[in-house]
């Protein structure tokens, strides 16, 4: 079994997306992270369960998607680390180059 760990931007960007979703319906907010939490932690039986992100087809990196979230991850040495959450509405290519 894969321990699943959380990276801190992870943490903030899934709390910023249903901190924006509470604000009309706290109680799809609320639904919406444990979606998240249910779905992630089945990453502990089957780690390579997720997809290649299209944007990312040679990559070490997959995601699940709990709509309207894209959560990044990727297999270290048994461990699941799971990197970032993002709107799936968001363009990918386009959040990296303005991050970058």
């Amino acid at each position: 079994m894969a321990e699943v760990i959380w990276a801190e931007p992870a943490l903030q960007e899934l709390n910023a997306i249903a901190e924006y979703i509470a604000l009309d319906n706290p109680t799809a907010a609320s639904r919406l992270v444990e979606e998240v939490f249910n779905k992630t932690d089945r990453l502990e039986g089957f780690p390579r369960s997720g997809r290649i992100p299209p944007e990312l087809t040679n990559s070490v990196y997959r995601e699940v998607v709990v709509r309207p979230c894209r959560i990044f991850y990727r297999e270290d040495e048994g461990r699941v680390l799971v990197i970032y959450v993002m709107r799936e509405e968001r363009q990918f290519r386009a959040y990296m180059l303005e991050n970058s």
